[in-house]
């Protein structure tokens, strides 16, 4: 232990003396985290929509007042004809068009359901997507009420059935409660990989490693005295970033503090055993850093932060398990907005935990050093 002691030591002064470091490891997180958690929304705030409308009913433009009464829709257009409205589509002017039929109203009147047409702009997916469902949510309310008010006077209102929507653990659907949890997952678990995998091999460019090798220290000392100072970091990074994110965004902290560092622990261990599994197969600093990002953008990618992982096929699906920022990321949600203990994070764990112990054994085989 006296040895690991005095390799601790020697991680810290190095850390601290690198003047660079320090700020990459705390300023420059806290700024990523505050950009990527206003912008990195998935909400869809401006929706351009140009309304054919055939029929000039009542029925129509109340329908039309309604869509524009929502404030994620601009009327950009009333064109007259479905070429018109096309043309504002290829200018790229409108995402949507609505086109309301001629016997609009005389159809409602008539018990009849008329049929209207939406056209989406898809050139964006998530836009038309997200959109789209916004505009058929307005119809379909629209509809249900004139359904009721006009079309159907012979039903009771007894008969009708009445839904309640409630939205559970985020209920004013705030975008940054849903995002900094899971931002502040994943720069904790970049930066420790990134800075973990540098580590090794700059030993190794600087030449202090040779002095190492000539040294009695077991494998496994190293490789805990390189890991132990970055864990440390890591987990102070997670308090700066839960403390900014309470005091910025007011997020919620419904579960146990306790709980999300003891997980927190487990991740970034698994996290630094991988960044120490690329600084000993690597042989500079800028190859570390090329091997670690290309790992690093299938991370981020496959983590569930910007796509559901249950909306990816079942291939992919099956591959965010090795990804310690997939769990990562599902925890700290859970752990901040659900209020989920152990039994909730439970498989998340035991993946994390098992990443943790291949990682490092890896880490520890993998670094070359001649035994004394």
């Amino acid at each position: 232990m006296r040895v690991l002691w005095f390799l601790i030591q020697k991680e810290f002064i190095q850390i601290f003396r690198n003047k660079a470091l320090l700020p990459m490891m705390t300023i420059l997180p806290v700024i990523q985290l505050l950009l990527l958690s206003n912008a990195a929304s998935n909400e869809v705030k401006n929706v351009n929509i140009a309304v054919v409308d055939n029929d000039q009913s009542e029925f129509s433009k109340e329908l039309t007042d309604k869509i524009m009464a929502n404030k994620r829709f601009s009327l950009i257009a009333t064109p007259f004809g479905n070429k018109e409205a096309m043309k504002y589509m290829q200018g790229n002017e409108v995402d949507i068009i609505l086109q309301i039929p001629a016997n609009f109203e005389k159809k409602f009147l008539r018990k009849e359901q008329p049929s209207m047409q939406v056209l989406v702009n898809a050139v964006n997916g998530q836009q038309a997507t997200v959109g789209s469902g916004y505009l058929i949510n307005i119809i379909s309310t629209f509809n249900k009420s004139l359904i009721e008010n006009v079309a159907s006077f012979t039903m009771s209102k007894t008969n009708t059935a009445t839904i309640v929507n409630r939205n559970w653990y985020n209920p004013e659907l705030k975008y940054t409660h849903f995002m900094a949890p899971g931002i502040l997952a994943e720069l904790t678990a970049l930066l420790t990989i990134v800075l973990s995998a540098m580590n090794v091999v700059r030993e190794r460019e600087i030449g202090t490693i040779e002095q190492i090798n000539v040294t009695p220290i077991k494998k496994w000392q190293f490789i805990l005295g390189k890991l132990i100072p970055f864990l440390c970091i890591g987990i102070f990074l997670l308090i700066i970033g839960l403390t900014v994110s309470k005091i910025i965004f007011n997020i919620p902290m419904r579960g146990s503090l306790i709980t999300l560092f003891l997980y927190a622990i487990v991740n970034l261990v698994a996290v630094l055993g991988f960044g120490l599994l690329i600084s000993n197969f690597a042989n500079t600093q800028q190859q570390a850093i090329f091997v670690a990002f290309f790992f690093i953008l299938i991370f981020i990618l496959m983590c569930g932060l910007f796509t559901p992982i249950e909306s990816m096929p079942k291939w992919a699906q099956y591959a965010t398990i090795p990804n310690p920022l997939a769990h990562f990321i599902s925890v700290a949600r859970k752990v901040l907005m659900k209020g989920s203990g152990w039994a909730a994070i439970k498989m998340e764990f035991i993946y994390t935990l098992v990443l943790a112990i291949i990682f490092n054994t890896l880490a520890i085989i993998s670094y070359r050093k001649q035994e004394s």
